[in-house]
């Protein structure tokens, strides 16, 4: 069995250390902060349209950028969803949401929790029986949510290393057994809730959790539980269909002779559960306020949403831990974020929000190559843009938007 999934390595010659590398690239410096409190500065609506029009830093094919909250909101986009037929790309195509997915996953989990249909302590191996080896006996669901599980590397999957090689495993299929047994193999990594390491393990295994204790599918139950409440009309789980339905913007990859090639189907087993959904910016945006405004959890567990671990649990490179139950946090200028980036084939987004929801933004965006960070670079300036004080007009006109980078 084999796998197109780009957490396993970029398809230009630099090796990334898989999902963890991409999801927690240096996009928003980290920091731990207190919860903003202070006014934010009124947005620029001239840079940010200059931000999204820059589609060479990284070269992407389209792009979507929604920005919400009590401070201010703006949108706009920019960029063909259809190099073919040159359609602009509107403001709710659907796009793939990458690991995006994971709130959605954590949300539900957190709900089922919120229900005492099960509980955070539970050992994996007591609710999906057979599936891990006993020596991961010690691994919660907790750890599972927060990255804290220790969980071995992927064995024996693909790693394409060029675009070609992506199309050639484009339509390889994984049951939801099958990758989980590519990450079973040798011991933990870590004494399970002692360090953090961001892996898309984690929420395949969360998925078949919500399987198993609702008795409906893992699509089925984000859809009754999030999608129909919210009216998320424009947001899906694909489970095994690799097409995007409906009016979507296409991502792109560029070949070795330097003609983009479409990637939008493919299939997406390997990233059930972490990593799979299709959405909106609108709905991903109408996401974030729901749930930071308490419709879709009590407090108590809304609040495991916005802790870190604590602080002796370092990332394996010896930073402060970054993610929570279901999100990241982020802070730039000051101003911190929580919320999720997402990555897949011809697509990259970013869907964060400050606490207190003066601020909220989603960027969807079709980078057409992947290079060791440099794809994240519209998150960058956007996220900047969002967190300081506009430039005096004479300033920004001698400025290019294209060199702005978090401080």
């Amino acid at each position: 069995m084999t796998s197109t999934r780009m957490s396993r390595r970029s398809f230009v010659n630099v090796a990334v250390s898989g999902a963890a590398a991409l999801a927690a690239t240096a996009v928003l410096p980290v920091q731990r902060a207190t919860a903003l409190s202070a006014p934010l500065p009124p947005l620029d609506p001239t840079a940010l349209r200059a931000a999204i029009d820059d589609l060479e830093h990284p070269p992407s094919t389209a792009a979507q950028l929604r920005v919400g909250g009590t401070s201010g909101s703006w949108r706009g986009t920019s960029g063909p969803a259809d190099i073919r037929t040159q359609r602009p790309v509107r403001g709710d195509d659907r796009v793939r949401i990458g690991s995006v997915t994971k709130v959605f996953v954590a949300t539900v989990v957190l709900q089922l929790v919120a229900e005492r249909r099960i509980s955070l302590g539970a050992p994996v191996g007591r609710v999906l029986p057979g599936l891990l080896p006993d020596r991961f006996a010690a691994v919660t669901l907790a750890h599972l949510l927060n990255h804290t599980s220790g969980l071995p590397d992927h064995v024996g999957i693909p790693d394409p290393r060029t675009a070609e090689e992506v199309f050639r495993h484009r339509f390889d299929h994984w049951t939801p057994q099958e990758w989980v047994a590519t990450a079973t193999h040798g011991p933990l990594k870590f004494a399970p809730g002692t360090r953090q390491e961001y892996r898309g393990i984690n929420y395949a295994l969360a998925a078949l959790i919500i399987e198993r204790v609702t008795g409906r599918s893992y699509p089925e139950a984000v859809a009754a539980r999030i999608l129909r409440p919210l009216g998320l009309a424009r947001t899906a789980v694909p489970g095994d269909d690799p097409h995007i339905h409906g009016r979507h913007v296409h991502g792109y990859l560029t070949m070795a002779d330097g003609s983009l090639r479409d990637i939008t189907t493919y299939d997406q087993s390997s990233s059930r559960g972490e990593g799979d959904m299709i959405s909106t910016a609108s709905d991903l945006e109408h996401l974030l306020a729901a749930l930071f405004s308490g419709a879709l959890l009590p407090p108590e567990l809304l609040e495991l949403m916005f802790t870190l671990p604590p602080d002796d649990v370092r990332m394996l490179d010896g930073s402060p831990a970054r993610y929570s139950t279901g999100l990241q946090q982020a802070t730039v200028n000051g101003v911190t974020f929580w919320g999720k980036t997402g990555e897949t084939y011809g697509y990259k987004n970013a869907a964060f929000s400050t606490r207190d929801q003066q601020r909220r933004f989603v960027l969807a965006y079709h980078p057409t190559t992947a290079r060791d960070g440099a794809e994240s670079e519209m998150i960058a300036r956007v996220a900047d843009l969002l967190t300081r004080n506009p430039a005096p007009a004479a300033q920004r006109s001698e400025s290019r938007p294209t060199g702005y980078r978090p401080t």
